[in-house]
């Protein structure tokens, strides 16, 4: 992702819906794991969406190796330690 970025496009690659009220299903989120990262951003793809809390995986995974995350509903979502890294 470093070489995304340099002195001549420092764009960020994804836009992030960051707007926790107009989720929807296939929005990329930038989300956290505070129990482990503090606030260090993740990029995640929305998979449902709830009243209270999303459903999301890590942005580009495979299909068939997809880990769901349960996330809180607000504009970066927090995903626990142990749904992130399966400890």
């Amino acid at each position: 992702m470093k070489e995304m970025v340099d002195a001549q496009n420092t764009n960020c690659p994804f836009e992030f819906n960051l707007d926790a009220k107009t989720f929807k299903v296939g929005d990329l989120v930038s989300y956290r794991v505070p129990e482990a990262f503090q606030d260090m951003p993740f990029v995640g793809e929305l998979l449902e969406v709830h009243e209270d809390y999303v459903i999301l995986c890590h942005y580009g995974e495979s299909e068939g190796e997809i880990k769901r995350m349960r996330g809180t509903r607000e504009d970066r979502p927090a995903v626990s330690k142990a749904d992130a890294l399966g400890d």
